[in-house]
């Protein structure tokens, strides 16, 4: 084993590395999470993400890639680092140090990253799906979730997760930070063309009762191109390089590795 929390092989490592997941799957985590009126608030008076997408995918994917494939002590830097920052994220009615919170915000990325990686790339086997179940809870236990509260079983999960997506009420304060979030204004101008597949997959990939609670209009034509795209997107993706469909893990994790260089050797100032 190497000097980091997971083996090479290990299942998590195997289907949070690729690309397609913050690709693709980036806004639909995001969405659920702010379905929940308590993270929403907590956004709203706390984060200009939405304006700032990008710095948002930053942060998650600095997070996510340093737990799961940085060494050890880059996992706990990063992991102090983020909990520094959700002790200052409370107000009345939320806090980001809420076990409760911790393991929705999650489970949104445990459900969309296995959901996405399966669809394009085949499913993986029971014990697999064990495995990885288990190890994701390691992402709310790093900023001290207490284990116990991460749903026992991927049953147990499911239960949950239905109960959450069927109970959730999506408020006028989700709605709005997802209107910004999907229409953002300060994208660089490479990056607009891009926005309509972008909101159109984040928003076909919603369960219906949150897709709904935002006011989002679908339809079985809708629903028929993102069927399609997905068939397309499975005949390519699995095929590009690795080096390819693990870029993105790549590129934070060595913007990761970066900052945290510049923070313990900063730079000498001139007179």
């Amino acid at each position: 084993m190497g000097d980091g929390l997971f083996d090479d092989d290990a299942v998590i490592r195997r289907v949070a590395g690729e690309s397609l997941l913050p690709l693709a799957g980036g806004g639909r985590a995001t969405l659920l999470q702010i379905a929940h009126p308590a993270v929403a608030q907590g956004v709203a008076e706390h984060s200009t993400f939405a304006e700032r997408p990008l710095d948002r995918l930053r942060t998650t994917m600095n997070y996510v890639y340093g737990v799961l494939y940085g060494t050890r002590a880059e996992a706990g830097a990063i992991s102090r680092a983020v909990s520094a920052l959700h002790a200052r994220v409370t107000g009345p009615g939320y806090s980001a140090n809420d076990p409760d919170l911790m393991v929705w915000v999650n489970a949104t990325l445990y459900d969309t990253a296995t959901t996405l990686y399966e669809r394009v790339l085949g499913p993986l086997t029971e014990d697999e799906r064990d495995e990885c179940y288990r190890q994701y809870s390691v992402l709310a236990t790093a900023i001290g979730c207490p284990s116990d509260r991460w749903p026992a079983d991927r049953d147990a999960f499911a239960r949950y997760f239905a109960h959450m997506v069927g109970t959730l009420r999506v408020g006028d304060t989700a709605r709005r930070i997802a209107d910004t979030l999907l229409r953002p204004g300060s994208l660089p101008l490479p990056l607009r063309p891009a926005m309509p597949l972008h909101r159109f997959v984040t928003i076909g990939l919603l369960p219906p009762p949150i897709r709904e609670g935002f006011g989002y209009s679908w339809s079985p034509r809708r629903q028929h191109l993102l069927d399609h795209s997905f068939t397309a997107t499975t005949a390519i993706y699995p095929h590009l390089p690795h080096r390819v469909r693990f870029a993105a893990k790549d590129f934070y994790l060595s913007d990761l590795r970066r900052r945290l260089n510049r923070r313990h050797n900063p730079q000498p100032t001139q007179d």
